[in-house]
């Protein structure tokens, strides 16, 4: 099986806090609050909501972070007039407007919030124009991880060792993947260009706070991914082994530093 992005994993100061938030801001249709939080958005992607210290402890990293985290969530809807609700319902609760609602140079509509946790979102749809009601919640037509990477090239060579097929090609400016049905797109751009099109500033250090993380099909898989990752360049950030929670998992860094959980039951 080739590597998809099953499930985004949020470090967040406080798990109840956030859980509320992305409730209120994104409407998803399940999703239980604890220790841990697991929100389903609408069947294009699952996030999962962790402490960001148990987050880095299980990454095998320490929890601090600062400035730019190297990431953009994206929230693809339908038409402009559903981009200004999400932003309205992010804002209500606590989000920081970082681009407005507006039309784009060349096509679409979109906007950036930064969420009251530190991660980025940016809504967008593909048309100037309303071509009905808005949605009640807006439902996401797609959602997708972009990584800020040094070269897009490169990192597609990478990502393209663990199985995944490029869908739009750019070469060093843009570069993502087929989408797999219920699953996140995966997206790589410029570290520099992807801050300036968010609005904030390119600098950061540390951890990011986000795992990506792919639900493999058996152990063999596992270590199979893990060992495709090292070959191809990545970093095994913490071997293969029983979860302290159950399950068999490991996580590798791209050589960008992006990290990700490979796991199966």
């Amino acid at each position: 099986m080739p590597l998809a992005l099953d499930v985004i994993t949020l470090g967040v100061p406080e798990v109840p806090a956030a859980h509320a938030f992305y409730t209120s801001a994104l409407s998803p249709t399940t999703g239980g609050h604890g220790q841990d939080a697991n929100l389903d958005l609408h069947g294009t992607a699952r996030i999962a909501l962790h402490a960001t210290g148990t987050l880095a402890a299980d990454a095998g990293t320490g929890p601090e972070t600062s400035g730019f985290r190297g990431y953009v969530l994206s929230y693809v809807v339908s038409q402009p007039s559903e981009v200004e609700s999400l932003l309205h319902a992010a804002v209500r609760g606590g989000a920081k407007v970082l681009k407005p609602a507006k039309r784009s140079l060349f096509a679409g509509f979109s906007a950036v919030y930064q969420a009251p946790d530190g991660a980025v979102w940016k809504l967008a749809a593909p048309t100037r124009k309303d071509t009905g009601p808005a949605g009640e919640p807006p439902v996401p037509t797609e959602t997708g991880a972009l990584l800020g990477v040094a070269e897009p090239t490169a990192s597609k060579t990478f990502y393209a060792a663990l199985g995944m097929t490029v869908d739009r090609d750019y070469g060093n400016k843009y570069v993502d993947f087929h989408l797999t049905p219920g699953c996140s797109r995966l997206g790589l751009l410029p570290r520099a260009t992807l801050a300036k099109d968010a609005g904030i500033g390119g600098d950061g250090a540390g951890f990011r706070a986000v795992v990506l993380h792919h639900r493999a099909g058996s152990r063999a898989e596992v270590d199979a991914i893990l060992a495709a990752a090292h070959s191809a360049g990545g970093r095994i950030a913490v071997a293969a082994g029983e979860g302290a929670r159950g399950g068999y998992s490991g996580h590798f860094a791209d050589p960008d530093g992006h990290l990700w959980r490979v796991s199966a039951a």
